[in-house]
């Protein structure tokens, strides 16, 4: 794949193992109906994380029973090219595989983010909104919908939909096709942080420093596999905990560990209170940190909300 900002992405396509209602020797028509029918999940990875770490790919076969299911290295991640912006500009990685999803005929397409990957689909939930969606109550302040998103979306998130064709109210001239194709009709994030630039843990200590110091994107690059930006934020983008509001009307899905060593418990709570009546919050006991700590039995019921959840 290619972002719209031209750093090439590796991306992996595997259909539903499920069944499609489609056997061998349908027509191109009845095909093309199955795959229309058949829901996409896309994979956001951690931070250190590619497409083919063993915790992705094991997401990836139980996501598969229930859909379609694309996984892709975010830039400066695997062997996808770029460096990474630690959720920045990652938001462009993950549009261009949702418009990947939407143009190999699937016309409904969830995101299942984990830990950066995780606050990267809030995000992107709040940034491509669906062209067609109706003004709702919950969908931000005042009750904009999505041809208001100029309004509802900050400044400086201004930069990024110039780069991506994010709906943000522009004429369809304006703005890429892809953007257009990029919404989703649901968001799962788990173990996501609610806030930027949290220090409060250990783990999160090391993790900026991995970051931010010349020493630490050296263990990044050689150790961790992961080339990160020199560059710090500017603007500093969207925050989780700004983006969930206005994700309405797509249906939304929290789900955090009791025991995550990264972002304790008031980060899902901050989201989900965040968020209103338009998040559902699981609270899973004994859990750890993102898709490592996954076990298949929460995979299997996140891939059952996500291809069962519906827009209010």
């Amino acid at each position: 794949m290619l972002t719209d900002d031209g750093v090439p992405v590796e991306a992996v396509y595997e259909p539903c193992t499920a069944g499609s209602g489609a056997g061998v020797g349908a027509g191109p028509g009845a095909r093309t109906e199955a795959v229309a029918d058949t829901p996409a999940i896309v994979v956001a990875h951690g931070f250190t994380g590619s497409v083919d770490r063993p915790a992705v790919r094991r997401a990836a076969r139980v996501f598969s029973q229930r859909a379609a299911v694309i996984t892709f290295s975010f830039r400066g991640h695997g062997r996808s090219g770029g460096r990474s912006t630690v959720g920045d500009r990652e938001v462009l990685d993950l549009a261009a595989a949702v418009a990947w999803a939407r143009a190999l005929g699937h016309s409904r397409v969830v995101t299942v983010g984990f830990s950066m990957g995780g606050s990267v689909v809030l995000r992107h939930g709040a940034l491509y909104t669906d062209p067609s969606s109706k003004p709702s109550p919950g969908c931000g302040p005042g009750g904009f919908g999505a041809s208001d998103a100029s309004v509802r979306v900050p400044e400086r998130e201004r930069r990024t939909a110039e780069h991506s064709g994010a709906h943000f109210g522009a004429p369809a001239a304006d703005t890429s096709a892809a953007g257009h194709d990029a919404y989703v009709d649901a968001v799962v994030s788990v173990s996501a942080p609610a806030r930027w630039y949290y220090r409060g843990t250990a783990p999160m200590r090391r993790l900026h420093w991995v970051v931010t110091r010349p020493s630490g994107r050296l263990v990044g690059r050689y150790g961790l596999r992961t080339r990160i930006a020199t560059e710090e934020w500017d603007p500093v983008p969207l925050s989780p905990v700004a983006a969930v509001p206005l994700i309405a009307p797509a249906p939304l899905l929290l789900v955090h560990g009791d025991r995550d060593p990264y972002f304790p418990l008031d980060h899902p709570r901050m989201l989900a209170d965040a968020a209103g009546e338009g998040a559902e919050l699981w609270l899973e006991r004994g859990m750890g940190h993102a898709e490592n700590a996954a076990d298949d039995a929460l995979l299997a019921r996140i891939a059952a909300w996500a291809t069962g959840a519906r827009s209010a």
